[in-house]
């Protein structure tokens, strides 16, 4: 399997960032899912350093809902403690799923009764958008897998919406670096597999695919499925050229940037129209108007308030 760009970041790098020397009174949480990967716990902190770097009016940290430190929520204290008076709390996601939609809010949710005299801000999860098809076309194109029929590896959720997001993000990214053929699989929850997509993808008769997996950082799910792919690669005989995954690509900064100042702004972006805390989806219909936090993260078993979910 070749493999393309990789944000290059050792496990030795994820210490957490150094204390800014002032407060601005304007603070920004970014909030990743975390990981056991040290090397991509690193990469999210990588990336909050350079957001950090290039807005020295503001206050950035990088807090971890599960599996890694520091946790969200002493990251949150510590900002107010600090001076801050505003604090965004800016999902460090790709989707708006479980993490985006209910346990990031029930952060936020929380922070509002402990700290009253601060205003919180709920920022929206990246998406998909151009400058991230840009990246990865970018990385695709670095690798030697640009016009390659295309693989997009994507994290499952029990979110339709969010699984459709990821659909869409394959299209548009085949679109972009010119591919005529493109599949999406996912490492679990919901269908198809990666095994499945890689099993499709030699029966069709390709003999050389693009990997690009649709992931901010490293993490065992991406090392699951690179063994995933050497092991059809012996099998097969078709060649995967790996392109990577973001990491922190500085490409990425100004979209976290406008993330949060369409925030402060009021202007969130946030979809609606399919999510499936709003519409009664089969088999999903009790999660409609569910309760913000009750997902599946260690963060979300501690905020049962039992407030009803809005996009907002």
């Amino acid at each position: 399997m070749l493999t393309g760009r990789s944000s290059g970041i050792e496990p030795t790098a994820a210490a957490p960032p150094p204390e800014p020397t002032r407060p601005t009174g304007e603070g920004l949480l970014l909030v990743a899912h975390g990981s056991r990967s040290a090397a991509g716990r690193a990469e999210a902190v990588a990336l909050g350093d350079a957001v950090a770097a290039a807005r020295p009016d503001l206050d950035v940290a990088v807090g971890f809902l599960e599996l890694a430190d520091p946790p969200a929520g002493p990251v949150l204290n510590r900002l107010v403690e600090r001076g801050c008076r505003r604090v965004t709390v800016q999902p460090l996601m790709l989707f708006a799923a479980g993490h985006g939609k209910s346990d990031v809010p029930a952060l936020v949710l929380e922070a509002r009764e402990r700290h009253p005299q601060v205003e919180f801000v709920f920022g929206s999860p990246l998406g998909v958008v151009p400058e991230l098809l840009a990246v990865a076309a970018a990385d695709l194109e670095a690798a030697g897998a640009a016009g390659l029929p295309l693989l997009v590896v994507a994290r499952g959720t029990s979110d339709p919406d969010a699984n459709a997001e990821a659909v869409k993000a394959a299209r548009l990214l085949a679109e972009w670096s010119g591919s005529t053929w493109v599949d999406v699989g996912f490492t679990g929850v919901t269908w198809p597999t990666v095994p499945e997509v890689l099993d499709r993808a030699a029966r069709l008769g390709h003999v050389r695919v693009g990997l690009f997996f649709w992931f901010l950082a490293n993490g065992k799910l991406v090392e699951r499925v690179r063994q995933q792919v050497s092991i059809f690669e012996r099998g097969s005989g078709v060649e995967v050229v790996d392109a990577g995954y973001f990491g922190p690509d500085p490409g990425l900064v100004p979209l976290v940037l406008q993330r949060r100042d369409e925030a402060v702004s009021g202007l969130p972006r946030v979809n609606c129209d399919t999510c499936s805390y709003r519409a009664e989806w089969p088999g999903l219909a009790d999660r409609a108007g569910q309760a913000r936090g009750v997902g599946h993260s260690a963060l979300a078993a501690a905020h049962r308030h039992g407030h009803t979910h809005s996009h907002g």
